[in-house]
């Protein structure tokens, strides 16, 4: 089966032709790092990982970027005497980093930050001026504008005229010409930090946001390039200026637009300006992170996402189901039934994830594994258990699922409950060996009132938590 994803630009869903089916090319979005990632943000950069991953899986090889935006208005505002902008994005940063690799997201072939292609930047801006799609302010005060009615696409991503939108509120409007017109260079001010700004032909300043994206992807990916992705909220206004920005500059720019559903509290976006955000580092203290990961990947990455206690327990019951499976077979199987080299991903589960990164799909695969697997284990079928065990850790590998990763949040308590089972498990032994039958079943229905499976086999005695 053709991969196909749904293309924002198209409204539809593609058949994905690369560029180059020996390198895909694919740019993200990353942070402002103003401040520490919501949880809203971590789900974002999930969903890329799981295309990022699926594409390797089928093509081999994948350049991945993405940017770290640290100079912009929000980075200005938080800064402070004790902790200038770029300090305080360095910082941000490196918050965002660990809280993406704390969940298994793989790290960025390349992760340029803003201030580090300003000289890009006004390259994009010097031509944009020259085809007439950009003038400076005539006021003197070093701002460059893009002229929205100058391009005729303007719009094309969101299927918007210029005459039904809002303006432009990225830069103060004292030179535009039209209200929609948008920042490519801001003019230096007074009151802002001297060291956020650069020489330019235009004035000292410093680059406005959406040019950003435009010079970082050119200058890492080339003038064209296969995917661009981001979260929803993105596609108006950043991604619409990036589009217009880049053709109207001469660059083929993105074939593929891929847009990632937002996490919602009460059916409201998450989003630090409205307050109703839950840290990743709070989520991540509190839960396992590849717990945290099943959750956020469960739903279709194009689905908003509501989140609750419900999910992370719903996901660690779910990861328990596989790993008790995994263990299990482990366990029971011979020894001589070791990891296939030539195993095969399942149909269903390939199928599945061609079809627009259908993960909800794949996991039902995995699941619908394990309960054939253990059927075959109950059945003393050793090698159709085997290839269930070989598949699942495939799907799960594919998946970037890690069951050492997912026991280990509550290994303690597990560790004080395996002492306490295995002492009624050893007590249930001796009282078989005395023949006390009545005993014995004591502890063991004693053992199943707590919710406890046990597993009789030559090599011992297994239990497991129930569902």
């Amino acid at each position: 089966m053709t991969l196909r994803l749904y293309d924002t630009r198209a409204q539809q869903l593609r058949d994905f032709v690369p560029l180059d089916p020996e390198n895909i090319t694919m740019y993200v979005c990353g942070p402002t790092v103003q401040s520490g990632p919501h949880i809203g943000h971590v789900r974002a950069a999930l969903s890329f990982d799981l295309l990022r991953r699926w594409l390797t899986h089928r093509y081999g090889r994948v350049t991945f970027v993405r940017n770290v935006t640290d100079i912009d208005d929000k980075v200005l505002a938080n800064a402070t005497d004790v902790e200038p902008w770029w300090a305080l994005a360095y910082r941000m940063e490196q918050e965002f980093t660990a809280a993406y690799a704390g969940i298994g997201i793989l790290a960025p072939t390349y992760e340029p930050r803003a201030t580090a292609s300003v000289p890009q930047m006004q390259e994009i801006i010097a031509t944009l001026i020259e085809r007439g799609h950009a003038y400076p302010a005539p006021d003197g005060s070093g701002d460059v504008y893009f002229d929205v009615r100058s391009w005729a696409d303007y719009g094309s991503l969101t299927n918007q005229s210029v005459d039904a939108m809002e303006a432009a509120e990225d830069a103060d409007p004292r030179g535009k010409r039209n209200p929609q017109d948008f920042a490519l260079w801001k003019g230096a001010k007074p009151d802002e930090q001297a060291d956020a700004t650069w020489q330019s032909p235009w004035g000292a300043g410093r680059p406005g946001w959406h040019i950003e994206c435009s010079a970082m992807s050119k200058r890492y990916l080339g003038p064209e390039f296969d995917i661009h992705g981001g979260g929803l909220d993105l596609r108006f206004p950043h991604h619409e200026n990036e589009l217009a920005q880049s053709t109207a500059a001469g660059d083929g720019f993105a074939r593929y637009w891929v847009h990632n559903g937002l996490v919602t509290v009460g059916g409201q976006k998450m989003s630090k300006s409205l307050g109703n955000f839950t840290l990743a580092r709070d989520v991540l203290t509190d839960h396992d992170p590849q717990v945290v990961r099943y959750a956020l990947a469960a739903a279709h990455y194009r689905s908003s996402l509501d989140l609750s206690e419900s999910s992370w327990a719903e996901a660690e019951a779910a990861l328990g189901r596989i790993r008790t499976f995994v263990e299990r077979a482990e366990r029971l199987l011979p020894k001589t039934f070791g990891w296939a080299e030539s195993v095969q991903l399942p149909e269903a589960f390939a199928t599945a994830m061609d079809d627009d990164l259908g993960i909800p799909q794949a996991l039902g695969v995995v699941h619908d594994t394990v309960r054939a697997g253990n059927a075959a284990l109950d059945a003393d079928d050793a090698e159709n258990a085997a290839t269930a065990r070989h598949e699942v850790l495939a799907m799960l590998d594919v998946l970037g699922l890690d069951l050492v990763g997912a026991a280990s949040a509550g290994d303690a308590q597990t560790s004080a409950l395996d002492a306490l089972v295995r002492t009624m498990i050893t007590q249930r032994a001796q009282a078989r060996a005395d023949k006390d039958w009545a005993a014995a079943d004591r502890i063991r229905d004693a053992i199943a009132a707590a919710g406890i499976t046990l597993e009789d086999s030559p090599a011992g005695t297994h239990w497991s938590i129930d569902g």
